[in-house]
């Protein structure tokens, strides 16, 4: 081999062991740049999971809470849906007195009611039988109290489930029924559902 040759064998071994070090070490950084890469995707991945555990138990705290809170709300409503039943049935109970427990009823309301004893007392249409027994009897207890005693029968019929109404001119004392259960309601709710929920 010449002189060329040899420099020529040289220079391409140069190149070749050159070559060979640097894909050594490009393989090298390839396999560091993938390492890094790895251990990053995984520490994103684990963050990211760890986030979204995080999201979902708190999406389902929020969706268990909404859920109790529906249920609580549908419970409550039931329960007032039962408590206002209970109070109607009271109303029902009360009109269909055995006729001289309500006239007795009709007259204590009425006599309460009073003010001067010069009142009408309107019923209820379905009360006109009884309308005059319950004025005769309102009129004997305000004469046991003392008081004057002409309360007297209106012509005309009140739009009541039962009771009456006291009327003197413009003003007029709401004795119905439906109207006395309903306010004693705020003063009994409590009690009733107390019974019925015991």
């Amino acid at each position: 081999m010449n002189g060329i040759e040899k420099i020529s064998a040289r220079i391409e071994a140069d190149a070749m062991a050159e070559i060979a070090a640097i894909e050594a070490e490009a393989a090298q950084r390839c396999e560091e740049i993938l390492s890094e890469a790895k251990a990053k995707a995984e520490e994103t991945y684990a963050k990211r999971i760890a986030r979204g555990e995080i999201e979902c138990a708190a999406r389902r705290e929020r969706l268990d809470a909404t859920a109790d809170m529906e249920m609580r709300k549908s419970v409550l409503a039931f329960k007032q849906e039962l408590v206002g039943e209970t109070f109607e049935k009271a109303v029902e109970a009360l009109i269909n007195l055995p006729k001289d427990e309500y006239i007795a009823f009709l007259s204590a309301q009425a006599a309460k009611a009073s003010s001067n004893g010069y009142e009408e007392l309107v019923f209820a249409e379905k009360d006109k039988a009884i309308a005059s027994a319950a004025v005769k009897a309102a009129n004997a207890l305000l004469k046991e109290m003392g008081r004057e005693a002409h309360l007297t029968a209106a012509e005309d019929y009140a739009d009541i489930p039962g009771g009456l109404i006291l009327r003197q001119g413009n003003i007029e004392v709401n004795c119905a029924a439906d109207t006395l259960v309903m306010m004693q309601k705020s003063r009994l709710a409590g009690q009733v559902a107390a019974i019925l929920f015991a």
